[in-house]
């Protein structure tokens, strides 16, 4: 990219500069009426969105014997002691209202005969809780009602094809702008308020259920910008994507467990209750690792759903069947083979939970950012919620904030520099590196050569925004001494007494030597 010739534009406007196009970004822009809301999208709206392909469902207290206070105490005990209570309880509070809402806007949720909404039984939840849509669709049901709504709304004007590649200021704590490539042209775009929904960082890891071109730019972005970044070394690996060698991984979701579905090995033994008293709905980073241990020790892991689901499978659950069924298996009658796969980053930009960063003019929400809600482990199916609800939230707050007029003095702003880009040989050395090193298991040898690496690498191609999350990722796995959560470390097993969240920024991790 940087030794190719572009056309450098500019451009002011008016209402919130808001990058990404997935559930946050378009939840976001449709809080944000009356006021303008300018959106950019990398591709054609609704693709390649992580949201899109979440399959379990939306998290919600929706039932009689549930609510959002229960919700909340599921929430905290899956994130391992690092869970912010307060944003916990907004999550869990907006939730049934949130539900609903899409429900309104178009998104089919399934319904029991009475009217009222599906609920499913996921790992951690202590009771069902999590409302479906067509089986294993919510995710891309709820973005195809959202993004018809944004595409009809009259306040939201939608860029496609528009990449984002660094953040415009005023001075050292004031974001003013973003600078993006679409087409031929470098485009500087000033807006009072930029708000990132640029998604996780599932695709800096060889195996991955996320698309592979989310690689964290957006917590690198704003890293680069002098924003504080929390908890980057938590990395959620979801146990149950296909092991059938295809990148992205697809998923097998949370709800075929929930539904009863058992995890074997190559001899058709149980081995899941062997970590966990709860099997199989055991927490996310549990299950994970015991998915892990059976392919390296037990000759292999496979989810088993032919008793609990069997005939109904290609009814209850469409998109499994579909993956399944293009590579030869079919789970009616025969276990999925299953492994680990990178699929949702805890960790991110520093927010609150209005998305707020540290820099006046920038907001965050999603998974790029880190309100504290998720801790060291996500529970199941509140993400597609926190997309929604929190989206919603921030759109409100950045529009409250907006001055009265914005006048950007664009002759003194700082720019960023243009970012370069890995080779594709290169860039699949990064993503087997962090799998290997940064993976379901971590150690301080491990780590020192993955940061390694990233020096050799960052000679090559300095600035380019995967290798800086990678070394945020890295750097801050090295540095918690203790396993956590998502965050397992074999040369420090144990869990440390007290939890403390990580808060760092590029100069702190820009300084560590590998």
């Amino acid at each position: 990219m940087a030794n190719q010739i572009y056309i450098r534009e500019s451009y002011i406007f008016g209402g919130p500069l808001i990058v990404g196009a997935g559930l946050a970004g378009l939840s976001a822009a449709l809080a944000c009426a009356p006021h303008k809301a300018l959106v950019l999208s990398p591709v054609a709206l609704g693709q390649a969105a992580s949201s899109a392909w979440a399959q379990g469902g939306m998290a919600a207290a929706l039932s009689a014997e549930d609510s959002p206070a229960a919700h909340a105490l599921d929430t905290v005990n899956a994130g391992a002691g690092l869970v912010d209570a307060e944003a916990a309880r907004a999550l869990t509070q907006a939730g049934p209202d949130t539900v609903r809402r899409l429900n309104a806007l178009g998104a089919p949720f399934d319904k029991t005969p009475d009217g009222g909404f599906v609920l499913n039984r996921e790992a951690a939840h202590s009771l069902a809780r999590v409302a479906r849509v067509g089986g294993d669709l919510a995710g891309k049901k709820i973005l195809e009602a959202v993004v018809a709504t944004a595409q009809k709304a009259d306040h939201i004007e939608i860029w496609e094809d528009a990449h984002a590649l660094g953040l415009i200021k005023s001075d050292a704590r004031t974001v003013i702008g973003a600078l993006i490539r679409r087409g031929d042209n470098l485009i500087e775009i000033y807006a009072p308020a930029i708000i990132l929904a640029t998604g996780g960082a599932g695709g800096l890891f060889a195996v991955t259920t996320n698309p592979s071109a989310l690689r964290g730019e957006g917590m690198a972005m704003a890293a680069l910008a002098g924003a504080e970044i929390a908890d980057p070394e938590f990395v959620q690996f979801h146990p149950t994507a296909l092991n059938v060698g295809r990148d992205p991984a697809p998923l097998a979701t949370e709800a075929l467990r929930g539904e009863g579905a058992i995890l074997i090995d190559a001899k058709g033994e149980r081995f899941a209750f062997d970590d966990h008293p709860d099997g199989e709905l055991a927490p996310r980073d549990i299950v994970a690792r015991a998915v892990h241990k059976a392919n390296l020790h037990r000759g292999g892991a496979f989810l088993d759903a032919t008793q609990a689901i069997g005939a109904h499978f290609d009814k209850e659950f469409p998109t499994v069947f579909a993956a399944c069924m293009a590579e030869g298996i079919d789970p009616r009658v025969e276990p999925m083979p299953v492994a680990p796969a990178a699929h949702y980053h805890m960790g991110g930009i520093r927010t609150d939970i209005d998305g707020r960063t540290t820099l006046s003019g920038l907001y965050a929400v999603g998974e790029c950012a880190a309100t504290g809600v998720h801790g060291a482990n996500r529970l199941a199916s509140n993400s597609l919620l926190e997309a929604a609800a929190f989206g919603e939230r921030t759109g409100r707050t950045a529009c409250a904030a907006l001055p009265e007029g914005f006048t950007p003095d664009i002759g003194q702003a700082v720019r960023p520099a243009i970012p370069t880009e890995l080779s594709a040989k290169d860039l699949q050395t990064l993503r087997e590196a962090m799998s290997h090193n940064a993976g379901m298991v971590r150690s301080e040898a491990g780590l020192r050569a993955l940061l390694a690496l990233l020096d050799r690498l960052d000679a090559l191609y300095p600035g380019a925004l995967a290798l800086v999350a990678a070394r945020l990722i890295a750097t801050c796995a090295l540095q918690r001494r203790e396993s956590r959560g998502s965050h397992y470390r074999s040369d420090f097993p144990q869990t440390a007494t007290t939890g403390k969240r990580t808060y760092t920024d590029w100069n702190a991790v820009k300084k560590e030597v590998a």
